[in-house]
């Protein structure tokens, strides 16, 4: 029989730690933020724009009453993520959690979502400047930054279950988003596959130094795609829907808690069963 103590509910309380998120004004960002407050964490705020940034994090503080500041950076630039994660260390005294999640997608979205067989080396090292190489410099310098502390930390980075399993191109018939029609970029899917691999390798390096690390895949979530699309896609899903962003955040919060101390070098699906067929 047990005689643990242990307070199960107190092991997702944040309270006291300091979360960076990067890609944090977006679509999921955003929620990843709020989430992170919501329990606890006080948050810092990165992404290109430093004005959103600030205003989101004021948004923060108020919302939820934990500190909360807004940085600029440029993740694909090593400097800038240097001087980031120096500021964050300076202005909260450490840095506990990484949501690593920032990603980028081309203003010329014809090269974009191009067939594999006319997509330019251009916009294949432009997508994957962010997606892998930023990915690969924040989780280096916040990493470094964990190590130094000698108090652990908790780094989760947003692949996709495009970085798991190939996507089916029937979905995408007569699908529209964005103005156009759309498809999975094979450079979405190959820069997600990265971060997988990066996450298992950065997992074993730094697990004796107390530092996890783990990755989130969501399926697809619903964002303004049009009816076609959103039927397609929910009729390859167990669950029968896509879905919604703040279904992403209880994952995140489980992987940066304590409720996760000995997971690490996983990969956590949230598809609503795609990945089970």
């Amino acid at each position: 029989m047990s005689t643990s103590k242990s307070k199960y509910k107190e092991k997702f309380n944040l309270t006291n730690k300091t979360a960076v998120v990067t890609g944090g004004t977006g679509f999921l960002g955003r929620h990843f933020c709020f989430g992170l407050a919501e329990h606890g964490a006080k948050v810092a705020v990165v992404d290109l724009d430093g004005g959103i940034t600030s205003e989101l994090a004021r948004e923060i503080a108020s919302r939820y009453g934990t500190k909360s500041v807004g940085y600029e950076c440029d993740v694909g630039a090593a400097d800038s993520v240097k001087k980031m994660t120096k500021d964050v260390a300076t202005d909260f005294g450490a840095i506990d959690i990484l949501m690593n999640n920032a990603a980028t997608r081309p203003k010329d979205l014809d090269s974009f979502f191009a067939p594999i067989e006319e997509y330019s080396i251009e916009t294949w090292r432009e997508v994957m400047s962010v997606n892998i190489d930023g990915i690969f410099l924040v989780a280096q310098s916040v990493g470094r930054q964990m190590v130094k502390q000698k108090r652990g930390g908790s780094i989760i980075q947003t692949s996709s279950i495009y970085g798991v399993m190939g996507p089916d191109h029937r979905i995408y018939e007569g699908s529209y988003h964005l103005g156009r029609q759309i498809n999975t970029p094979v450079v979405y899917a190959a820069s997600k596959g990265a971060v997988i691999a990066l996450t298992k390798y950065l997992a074993t390096y730094w697990a004796e130094k107390g530092v996890r690390v783990n990755s989130l895949s969501p399926g697809g979530v619903e964002n303004g795609q049009n009816q076609k699309f959103i039927k397609n896609y929910s009729n390859r899903i167990p669950m029968n829907r896509m879905a919604l962003p703040e279904e992403m955040v209880g994952a995140l919060i489980y992987l940066a808690s304590d409720a996760s101390s000995y997971a690490t070098g996983q990969n956590i699906i949230v598809d609503g069963g795609l990945s089970a067929w």
